[in-house]
């Protein structure tokens, strides 16, 4: 008899990545599905239904791809804060608002007046910042009327699980990336609910990631996933901290892709004044997918920079090899950058000579110690990590890697290519009772 398998499905930002996996965390095949976002003029927006068919799109792919065996669990991942709005009949209405968009200007403003930022970091663990889910809600009521007739409001993995036969809930660590949910008792905050013109009852019961949800059913999706377990398994840095092995207390997640961002797992003991003093230097804090921790969440975009640079001396990703090598044994500091305010390049003082290497290993210096001071001030307010853990395309650079044990200690890089979809399996297998616990996830290699 055929061994079962476990599906992940991240729906990111840019794409719906499904990935079906051994019961021991091989990956067999995989498929992807763009996102269909509509650009606007604030940034961006999808019909929810569209959102469902590409990531659908994805599933199909992976399992039209896999060898034969039933498929025991489903785990779905996704982007936080952007969320579906679904009436008495279980039809969405109204936009799914990208979370990068900035309409929500005025809501914003408002917010701040009213709440203010000390409260609003104190209570949620979040910078009073265009991203979250209540200004955006509120933004919606105002402008798009159908949307006051929602009686449930579902995040994105949320939304999928709940069409393909799933329970309507709120996982943990997606409900700590709406604005709503305050840190201590993981209950929903009432006066920002009232605020953004949300209730209680519009929000679904909170749970954490890898909770059975039900099972396919039939029709919904792809014929091989009827009758398989279902979870939804939170927010997809969270998700992919756990597929790359990153799961102990004190482990750190370094995801280097086009966002550079450092995912901690930590105790829920912070007290109100340390929690503020994070968000302040830029670390958000809020639940974790794993039972019983928070999470530290801190990001820059040293991906897109580093991507900018090595387009500006004329090269590309097969360059990278060489590029390092030279970057490596160039002089440190010899030639001085600064990333520019809006954090997408880096700009070499005028008259300073300097060769591709030399600005390659000034670049590398530049992106990492921003990531670093956001890692110190992970360390000064929760202490010490333990292992570092790094994944994604830039992890790929041997220069970055050297760079960054200097600045950061040992790093780890994890031979896992999709994280998130991995974590997302794992949390399936929990979900269907593959493994007993966390504990007995099988190893993400080293």
């Amino acid at each position: 008899m055929a061994a079962a398998l476990l599906v992940g499905l991240d729906v990111g930002t840019t794409a719906s990545k499904a990935v079906v996996f051994t019961d021991t965390g091989e990956p067999l095949s995989q498929s992807s599905a763009t996102t269909p976002w509509k650009p606007t003029r604030t940034g961006a927006e999808l019909d929810a239904t569209a959102l469902l068919s590409s990531a659908v799109e994805a599933l199909a792919g992976a399992l039209a791809a896999a060898p034969p065996g039933p498929v025991a669990g489903l785990g779905v991942a996704s982007m936080g804060e952007s969320g579906v709005l679904l009436d008495r009949s279980g039809r969405p209405v109204g936009p799914v608002v990208a979370w990068h968009d900035t309409r929500d200007e005025t809501e914003l403003a408002d917010l701040r007046a009213r709440i203010g930022p000390e409260t609003f970091a104190r209570t949620t663990g979040l910078p009073l910042r265009h991203q979250w889910a209540l200004t955006k809600h509120r933004w919606l009521r105002n402008h798009h009327p159908e949307t006051r007739t929602a009686v449930r409001r579902l995040n994105v993995a949320e939304w999928v699980v709940r069409r393909l036969g799933g329970a309507e809930v709120a996982e943990q660590s997606l409900a700590s990336r709406t604005g709503w949910l305050r840190l201590d008792g993981r209950q929903w905050w009432p006066e920002a609910l009232d605020w953004s013109g949300a209730h209680a009852s519009l929000m679904p019961e909170v749970v954490t990631a890898g909770t059975a949800l039900g099972t396919v059913e039939a029709g919904t999706g792809p014929t091989r996933l009827t009758g398989a377990t279902l979870t939804v398994c939170g927010h997809d840095h969270q998700v992919a901290a756990i597929g790359a092995g990153a799961v102990r207390p004190g482990d750190e997640l370094d995801s280097c892709g086009t966002a550079e961002a450092l995912v901690r797992s930590v105790p829920p003991a912070l007290a109100p004044e340390t929690v503020a003093g994070l968000v302040a230097a830029g670390v958000t804090v809020g639940w974790h997918a794993l039972a019983g921790r928070w999470c530290l969440l801190g990001a820059t975009t040293g991906g897109l920079v580093l991507q900018r640079v090595l387009a500006g001396l004329g090269l590309d990703r097969a360059d990278l090899p060489r590029l390092d090598t030279l970057a490596g044994q160039a002089e440190p500091d010899r030639v001085g950058v600064r990333i520019t305010e809006e954090g997408r390049s880096v700009v070499v003082p005028a008259g300073e000579a300097a060769e591709p290497a030399e600005i390659w290993r000034a670049a590398l210096e530049a992106v990492t110690e921003e990531i670093g001071v956001i890692h110190d001030a992970m360390t000064a307010y929760s202490g010490g990590h333990r292992d570092l853990v790094a994944v994604g395309g830039w992890s790929r650079s041997e220069a970055l890697m050297a760079v960054k044990a200097r600045r950061l200690g040992p790093v780890r890089r994890s031979p896992v290519v999709e994280a998130g979809a991995r974590g997302a399996a794992l949390l399936a297998g929990l979900a269907a009772g593959v493994y007993a616990s966390v504990h007995d996830f099988p190893d993400a290699g080293r």
